[in-house]
Parts: structure tokens; sequence; C-alpha cells
């Protein structure tokens, strides 16, 4: 027992008390200097929030000097020091409105208002916050009662995350979303309130000096307001965790249902919309080609309750009419959209074939009759000489063989005649053109 007792002993290492009384009096002011690196520490979250990057949040975080009146209101209420109390406490007021108005300004003229999921994640608070704000007090308490302070206060700031509700709080007010703000707004105050209640209990564990108020009742009534304080605060977060808990074991069970009654089965999910938050619960499918009979959709129904969705209904799209209307649109425009590239292709393609000729035996067939040309273009033209009409021509263009003669060069002779009524012959058109290439 001896052994437990010194292996969790806080009084080992421990900072003489008048150090660390000094050392929480110098961090609860805010003025000057202090004023301006928590402004800007809360531009930088704002920023942070407002671009999606953890990394900016964490930056603001670790700048942030809010945690000084937090401890100083737990350290204040530990001894009974009411005038600390009240310093501490103007001086979170102040640095709270402050944070606000920085961050109110800031999202009011930033031209990017979208919600994103670091915003999200702050706007709904739930019984995790209150332990993550309770257990990095007791850290934060701890280090600094330590001679050796190490390096846990930089990681308490980061995880009890003071600074991101505040900002989204301002986000709430400067988008004139309320819930958002009360969300974030009390996120923050839980933190606030369990660093406090952290540093309150350290504090009264090793047995700081309380200051002599004379009144032992107005003591007793300090522990009673406490403590009706704690179960105001926790009572709402945990009514948010558990609903927090079974919308995603709905989700769960929902995910479950679909896969095993549908997806297994080979059916081609186009539209799906789950309804968490009505009376009764709703899944609403439409799928690509499959249609269920009354039957069937009553088995479906039924089996729901095999995956625990309770109070839930099941709603299968099976008209066109009923299906959401954008998704019909995409899906006739995609078709409508191959069809006409289809016929353009196709079209494009029998055009060619007016005026390609691919016989491959053509070529020797002129190198054996004709034996004099050396080279040869053939094809069809489009004639426009009349007005009235166009016509297709056929067109062949020779080269002749050369031959030197007393030294010099000339072409051999080729019977353009004959190969004009070979060519009229073999293409049945008597309007085929034969002549020398230039």
């Amino acid at each position: 027992m001896s052994f437990l007792k010194n292996l969790f002993n806080l009084h080992q290492g421990e900072e003489k008390k008048e150090k660390v009384i000094e050392d929480i009096l110098s961090n609860i002011s805010f003025r000057g200097a202090k004023l301006w690196i928590l402004a800007c520490a809360i531009l930088i979250a704002s920023i942070g929030l407002n671009v999606n990057s953890t990394a900016v949040i964490i930056g603001a975080m670790l700048i942030s000097p809010l945690m000084g009146p937090i401890v100083g209101a737990g350290f204040a209420l530990a001894t009974y020091d009411f005038e600390l109390l009240k310093k501490t406490g103007r001086s979170l007021l102040i640095a709270t409105v402050v944070s606000l108005i920085v961050s109110f300004i800031y999202f009011y003229i930033s031209p990017f208002k979208d919600v994103q999921s670091e915003l999200l994640a702050r706007t709904s608070p739930t019984i995790y916050d209150v332990l993550i704000a309770f257990v990095g007090g007791l850290v934060g308490a701890i280090s600094l009662t330590r001679e050796d302070k190490g390096n846990p206060i930089p990681g308490v700031a980061i995880a009890t995350a003071l600074m991101p509700p505040l900002c989204t709080a301002g986000f709430g007010l400067a988008t004139g979303n309320i819930s958002y703000f009360l969300g974030a707004f009390y996120l923050y105050s839980i933190n606030c309130f369990f660093i406090g209640i952290a540093t309150f209990l350290i504090i009264k564990y090793l047995k700081y000096t309380p200051k002599n108020t004379g009144n032992e009742a107005l003591n007793k009534r300090l522990r009673v307001v406490i403590t009706t304080l704690v179960i105001l605060i926790v009572t709402p977060s945990l009514y948010l965790a558990y609903s927090l808990l079974e919308e995603k074991k709905f989700h769960e069970n929902v995910a479950h249902y679909i896969t095993a009654e549908f997806e297994n089965s080979g059916y081609t999910i186009i539209y799906k919309k789950i309804r968490y938050n009505t009376n009764p619960k709703s899944i609403e499918l439409a799928f690509l080609d499959k249609k269920f009979s009354d039957e069937e959709l009553k088995t479906l129904q039924s089996n729901l309750k095999n995956f625990k969705l309770l109070n839930t209904k099941l709603i299968v799209r099976q008209k066109e009419s009923e299906i959401d209307e954008e998704i019909l649109s995409e899906i006739n425009k995609n078709k409508s959209s191959l069809s006409s590239k289809e016929v353009m292709i196709n079209q494009l393609k029998e055009e060619l074939a007016q005026y390609k000729y691919t016989d491959p035996t053509f070529a020797k067939e002129i190198q054996v009759l004709f034996p004099n040309i050396e080279r040869f273009y053939f094809g069809k033209l489009t004639d426009f000489s009349s007005k009235d009409n166009t016509s297709l021509t056929t067109v062949m263009l020779y080269t002749p063989k050369k031959e030197t003669v007393k030294g010099k060069e000339v072409a051999k002779e080729v019977d353009t005649q004959k190969l004009q009524q070979w060519l009229a012959e073999k293409f049945a058109d008597k309007k085929v053109i034969c002549r020398l290439a230039d």
C-alpha cells in the first residue's frame, strides 16, 4: 500500500507554493501584449477553420494564452480567494469578448462561408468533451505545480481546444446561425469550467493554504454551488453523447440492412436518402431496373426489425415520377448525349466510306496492267461545277516512270485513254477523270 502511495504521490517534485502562486498570478491579466497575442491567435485559428487546416488550428492553440485565467479561477476557488476570483473572471470575460469580436469580424468579411468539417466538429459537444477538458485540466494543474514542468502544457492547450469553439461561435454570429453559436459556446464553457474544476481538485489535494474567510457557512455554500454547476453542465453533454451514439448505431444498421437485402442480391441503387430526425425514421431508395412486388415490399419492411431498425419506414421509389427529378434528368441527359454521339460517328463513317478506297489488290492490278506508272493518287472528289447539285467524281492522278534517251530523262508512255476506260469499267463510272499529276 505504501508503495502505491509513494508511486502516485504528487508531493514529490512539487514546486514551492509561493512560486506556483506567483506564476498563476502573472498569467491572469489580459492587457497590452498578451491581448494582442490572443487576438492574433484567434485570427490564425479562424483562418485555419475557414480553410479546414488542422495544422494551422493547432498552431493557434499553442499560441493562445487563454489557459491562464481559467487555471487562476480554479486556484481562486480552491483557496477561497474571492478577490482573485473576481479578477480572473474579469480577465476571462475580456478574453472571451475580444475573441468573439475578432472571429466575428474575420468571418463577416471573409468571402468563404462554407461550413467545413473542422467547424462542424465544434458545434456538437458531448460527454467526451467533458472528459477531455477535465483530464486535460488535471494534467495542466499538475504540470503547473512541478519544479520540472516538462512539456505537457502545449499538449493540454491542444487537447482541451479553447480557441476553435470560440472561433466557431464567432462564425455562427457572423453567418446568423444561432445553433452553431450556442453549440460552440457551450463547448467553450464546458472546457473552461472543467479545466477550472480539475485545477480546483489538484490545488485542494496538494493542500494549498486557503485564504481565511472566517465564514464556514460561506465555504459550505461554495462547495454546494460548485457541485450544482458540475451537474448542470454535465447533464446536457450526457444527453448529447447518447443521441450521437444512437444516430451512429442507426446509420450502421441501415448500411448492414442495405448490403444484406439489396447489394448482395445485385440490385443497383441509384438514389438513397436516410432520415434519422423524423418520426418514424425513414430509408428512401430507388433502383436502376429492379421493381418489387407488394409482397416483396412487405417482407423487406418486416425485415427491418432483424437489423434493430425499429420505428423505421422503408420507402422504395419504383415509378419514374417518384424518383428524384434531378437523377432522372441526369440519366436521360447522358443517354441522349451518347445516342447523338453514336449517330454522328455513324454519319462520319458513311461519309468517309464514300471517299475512301482501300482494296489492296487495286495497286497490284495497276502495276501489272500499266507498268509504266511509277506512282498514282486515287479517290473521289465532290464536283461543284453544277449550280443545282453536286456529285462525286472518281479521279486518278499518276506519275509515269522515267527513262534515259540520248542522255536526257524522258517520261515513259502511258496509255491514258486505255487507263481511263479500264477505270470507268472497274468502278462503273463513265465520268472518271484520269490525268498526269503536276
